[in-house]
């Protein structure tokens, strides 16, 4: 009986450490696949988000170019005014030397005065 007994435990130990090994190859074999799928949805969400990045950098670039085409008329309009009134501020200044050196003494006076308030406070 310890005969059949040592063989009976025996063919269970072998039963038992093949379970075992197919159980492992199952979890690796489970493991690689998951870690291959990983891979796959990392790549995908990689290139998902490189041509989305380029989509909006080319949608973006667009928007700049057609600001620039329509801003384009107000800036040429602005840089005229300015012009005019340079022009206009230069031949008062010419007209009238002394009441314009008065004028900036003055607007000179009270920004000094603005600031040392400020500077006391």
């Amino acid at each position: 009986m310890t005969a059949e007994t040592n063989s009976f435990g025996d063919k269970a130990a072998d039963t038992s450490a093949k379970a075992k090994k197919a159980a492992k190859a199952a979890v690796d074999t489970a493991a690689d696949t998951a870690q291959a799928r990983l891979n796959e949805a990392i790549d995908l969400a990689d290139r998902n988000f490189r041509e989305a990045a380029k989509r909006i950098e080319h949608v973006m670039r667009e928007s700049v170019d057609t600001l620039r085409t329509r801003a384009e008329p107000y800036r040429e309009s602005a840089s005229q005014q300015i012009d005019e009134a340079q022009k206009y501020v230069v031949e008062r200044i010419k007209e009238r030397p002394v009441i314009a050196t008065m004028a900036g003494l003055g607007v000179g006076l009270l920004l000094g005065l603005l600031v040392a308030n400020r500077s006391d406070k």
